[in-house]
């Protein structure tokens, strides 16, 4: 269990994916490059084995952005995305209407 305190430090915005590009010598990663309104990140998912790259580029989705940078492949990735899974793979959560890049997630 953690307290309400440390849950408001995990800050939590809406990207929207730029680019999706698969990683050189991995099955597994994609490298996003994510428009967070004021500033653009590079961020390393997982999620190849079961996403193309246009099923990512456009859409919005939820990313934790106060996370220390972290090397994967040599690449740094500056997030991570927030998805879920059914059992059959990861699901993205994805706002219900389009809102502005950086919008915070309350």
């Amino acid at each position: 269990m953690i307290t309400i305190d440390q849950l408001k430090e995990i800050e939590i915005k809406i990207g929207t994916i730029k680019e999706c590009v698969p990683v050189e010598g991995s099955v597994k990663l994609f490298k996003l490059a994510v428009d967070f309104g004021d500033e653009n990140r590079q961020i390393l998912t997982g999620i190849h084995e079961w996403y193309e790259p246009s099923d990512l580029i456009g859409k919005q989705c939820p990313f934790v952005t106060n996370l220390e940078p972290r090397l994967i492949m040599g690449l740094e990735s500056q997030g991570m995305i927030l998805a879920t899974d059914d059992g059959g793979g990861p699901v993205l959560l994805n706002p219900n209407r389009e809102i502005p890049a950086g919008a915070n997630v309350i």
